[in-house]
């Protein structure tokens, strides 16, 4: 077992750092070969890209967390002990840095090998996953990471990358640079004016100022380069639990999976803070923490998580199918399955943009909780994904106000209604909608309006969640796929003669069950006509489509 710092992994410790047995590294061994280390060897270090897993034979391994300040202590590998985390899965770049202490001797295996291990021995599998992910919790509880993020509590653009960090479990330090009093110092090693925030610090090498969302990927490591010339057996476009769950079963299953996301695993069902009626959570769990697993479970079969990847174009006149992306990449498959989910509604409101990421929120999860503390809070929404909002926030904001046009009961999940009422910090105002947003440099104060009586009320409020209805992510497919009067797509017994006839169906067989009127394109989850929009029927749909991809692939 490692030595570590007493606050870091404390918790767990037995099962952070496990003792593999001699009967276990024999299993493991045709998978890897053997490496001989001298004192001091650098076996990884941060920013190392492709690094290699290691249990330790002989000696000790060192890990540290380095950073402008010098290398602060992970924990040291003694024999049976083995490195990585969950970036070794992945094959993303080394968070840390490894050295022998001594004459060291380690079984070594690549990603490759240790995917085969942990998709084939499902004893090893549970110890080393269960550590990986545990290792990832502590570093982010640690802020040990390779990121700096310079921000501010007033910046839109601090926000946006701070939910991109946070939603891919990405660990970091914020510093604001109005409160924090090492802000100023960073802002003069590198150069940099407060007017350039939000400015992220990669590996204390590279620094971005505001980047886009695939800058900030690249600097991470986040995703690979697509080989333009590979035919996948299929592409998932959104890793919501749709896409994560066709993702994982068709893994598993043996077919070549790559999953195209925009930002982060979850997708609308990663933005809410306790999801309580999932099958197998009696006490809840987050959207973050649920698309989180089910993201490394799939890349633990083998499936290729590809982040800050936007679809922008599917070319449906020949196949196999290519999938254009907005990085000026492309992917071909045979089949293609959507997940690309809907998105909140965004009223029609003067001087909504201008307030987005200063008082105006599309999710409710710590990071957003943090910026309201003690606030009052409005919340806009009937759904399920609003009323769980309005659970969390009122454990800490002073009074959350429930704007809705109809009652509850049309729209919402009863348990949230029953614990929404049992809240005493929680006003519901039915047939009530904001009408107005103002302030200065953020949100100040909101009015809204009820639209039987037409009584307007401003209050000063500086924090408003928006989750109202769904619009589709549909437009990328326009001349393809047949869709429903407001943009979802229709699938298997939704699509009507008129728009097989207008598709041109080419096959003497029907669609089918969630194939669209493409052949071997299949629509899952919120972007289906007529889904269900809870998170257990996604999932349940993205598992089931994977044995009509096979289907298709027999054909």
């Amino acid at each position: 077992m490692g030595d570590h710092p007493a606050t870091l992994f404390d918790a767990r410790h037995a099962e952070t750092f496990p003792t593999l047995t001699e009967r276990q590294i024999a299993r493991m061994r045709s998978a890897g070969h053997e490496r001989t280390l001298a004192a001091g060897e650098i076996l990884f270090d941060q920013g190392d890209e492709g690094a290699t897993f290691c249990v330790i034979l002989e000696g000790a391994i060192q890990v540290v967390h380095p950073d402008a300040s010098g290398e602060h202590p992970v924990t040291i590998h003694a024999p049976g002990g083995f490195t990585g985390e969950l970036n070794i899965l992945a094959g993303r770049r080394s968070l840390l840095r490894g050295r022998a202490l001594g004459p060291t001797r380690v079984l070594e295996l690549d990603r490759a090998g240790l995917r085969a291990v942990v998709s084939s021995d499902a004893e090893i599998s549970e110890l080393l996953m269960r550590a990986f992910i545990l290792r990832r919790v502590g570093l982010i509880n640690a802020s040990q990471g390779d990121v700096v993020l310079l921000g501010s509590r007033h910046s839109a653009g601090t926000l946006r990358v701070q939910e991109f960090l946070t939603r891919n479990a990405h660990p970091h330090v914020t510093l604001d640079v109005e409160t924090d009093p090492g802000a100023q110092a960073l802002l003069d090693q590198f150069h940099v004016a407060v007017a350039d925030i939000p400015i992220v610090i990669c590996r204390g090498e590279r620094v971005l100022k505001n980047p886009t969302t695939p800058e900030l990927a690249d600097c991470l490591g986040l995703t690979e380069a697509i080989d333009p010339t590979k035919i996948r057996d299929v592409v998932i476009v959104g890793a919501g639990p749709a896409g994560l769950a066709a993702a994982v079963y068709g893994a598993s299953e043996g077919l070549d999976v790559l999953v195209l996301e925009t930002t982060a695993p979850g997708g609308q069902a990663g933005s809410s803070s306790k999801i309580e009626n999932y099958l197998g959570f009696p006490t809840g769990i987050s959207g973050m923490a649920l698309a989180g697993r089910a993201a490394t479970q799939a890349e633990k079969f083998g499936a290729d998580l590809a982040i800050a990847r936007s679809a922008t174009r599917l070319d449906c006149t020949k196949r196999p199918y290519t999938v254009e992306l907005a990085s000026g990449e492309s992917v071909r498959a045979r089949t293609v399955v959507i997940a690309t989910g809907a998105r909140y509604h965004k009223p029609d409101i003067a001087s909504l943009a201008r307030f987005e990421g200063v008082g105006v929120y599309y999710s409710a999860t710590a990071v957003e909780a943090r910026l309201c503390g003690t606030d009052e809070v409005i919340v806009v929404g009937g759904g399920n994904s609003a009323g769980q909002a309005v659970v969390y926030l009122a454990r800490t904001a002073r009074k959350v106000h429930v704007l809705v046009r109809h009652q509850l009961a049309d729209t919402m999940s009863r348990y949230l209604i029953r614990r929404i009422e049992e809240t005493p910090n929680v006003e519901v105002l039915v047939q009530t909608e904001v009408v107005a947003l103002e302030g200065e440099t953020g949100l100040e104060r909101v009015t809204w309006e009820n639209r039987v009586t037409h009584e307007r009320v401003t209050r000063p409020i500086g924090h408003v969640f928006m989750m109202t209805g769904a619009s589709p992510n549909t437009e990328w497919l326009a001349g393809c796929a047949a869709v429903d009067e407001k943009g979802f797509l229709r699938a298997g017994s939704d699509l009507t003669p008129h728009d097989l006839a207008e598709a041109k169906w080419p096959l003497a067989r029907a669609p089918y069950h969630f194939e669209t009127s493409m052949p071997g394109v299949f629509a899952v989850g919120d972007v289906r006509a007529t889904s269900v929009k809870r998170v257990a029927s996604a999932v349940g749909e993205g598992s089931i489509c994977i044995q009509l991809v096979h289907k298709v692939l027999a054909e």
